[in-house]
């Protein structure tokens, strides 16, 4: 088999692990094929100031429909919202946290007003004005690592990452904190991986070995809402669902870029029937902002 991933640091390690796991139960050799995307491209831009849809996944998908590849890992929040119809998510393997972590030698409260905060998330720049924040906030681009030395070497004072990333990198010890879904809400599907194949891919079942149940429904909840609403990076959304043994709660905010909330919205609903949680939700913040 062959893998498809971007070549960041930690899109290779989380292709790596997901190798290690399907070693468990299948003895095929997988070779690894890293694929350059239009956003690794990018260095100088906030990504909501462009056609943001797929620029983390376009090439894959064409490697992947074109059979140079059998399946693809992606970082799941980085998916459209609507896949190419010959292609599908397999599998979502087991989800790290899905919270938003603060990187700085401050604490979130104890942040100096007009400190400089990098972030190229309009959600993470929208929540910073509902709560007031006074910082700056500024463009930061670059992987992992790149960013966490702009703030260690003084660049800026803060910024804001997926803790997910961190972990999966062994670089939480530098998480100063992390933030409650309902004070910072995590983007769709942040946390999680996707595994994505043809539909009529031949490995496809032995694939599905990878999935993780509850993980799925959660993002599916998540992705649900995005879908019924029709927005994607472009609006300041951040949706999270938890599973709670057979149960799921889903809680979502829509501000504006200004920090206004137009929406937020907490739904609890039957885990396996997660379209139906997300749709409820979509509905209930589609009535804030029609």
């Amino acid at each position: 088999m062959k893998v498809g991933t971007r070549g960041s640091g930690l899109a290779l390690a989380q292709t790596k692990g997901i190798i290690t796991d399907l070693s468990r139960f299948t003895r095929e050799k997988i070779e690894l094929k890293v694929i350059k995307t239009t956003g690794d491209k990018i260095k100088d831009s906030q990504l909501y100031n462009i056609d943001a849809k797929g620029i983390f996944t376009r090439e894959l998908d064409k490697a992947l429909l074109e059979e140079e590849v059998d399946f693809a890992v992606h970082s799941l929040k980085d998916l459209p919202t609507d896949l190419n119809e010959d292609l599908e998510i397999v599998a979502v393997p087991k989800r790290e946290t899905p919270h938003d972590a603060l990187i700085s030698p401050y604490s979130w409260d104890e942040m100096p007003e007009n400190a400089s905060l990098g972030t190229s998330s309009l959600r993470r720049e929208a929540f910073c004005k509902f709560h007031q924040k006074k910082v700056i906030v500024k463009p930061i681009r670059g992987n992992i690592d790149t960013r966490i030395r702009k703030v260690e070497s003084g660049q800026y004072d803060a910024t804001l990452m997926a803790a997910a990333g961190l972990k999966r990198l062994g670089l939480a010890h530098h998480i100063q904190q992390t933030f409650p879904i309902d004070y910072l809400t995590p983007a769709a599907g942040q946390g999680a991986l996707a595994i994505v194949s043809r539909k009529d891919s031949s490995v496809k079942e032995v694939l599905k070995g990878l999935n993780d149940f509850t993980s799925f429904q959660e993002v599916t909840a998540e992705k649900k809402v995005l879908r019924e609403l029709g927005v994607g990076c472009q609006w300041p959304l951040g949706v999270c669902a938890r599973a709670d043994g057979d149960l799921m709660d889903l809680y979502g905010a829509l501000l504006t870029k200004e920090g206004g909330v137009i929406s937020r919205v907490s739904v609890r609903g039957p885990l396996k029937e997660a379209e139906e949680v997300g749709r409820e939700a979509a509905r209930i913040m589609g009535d804030g902002y029609s």
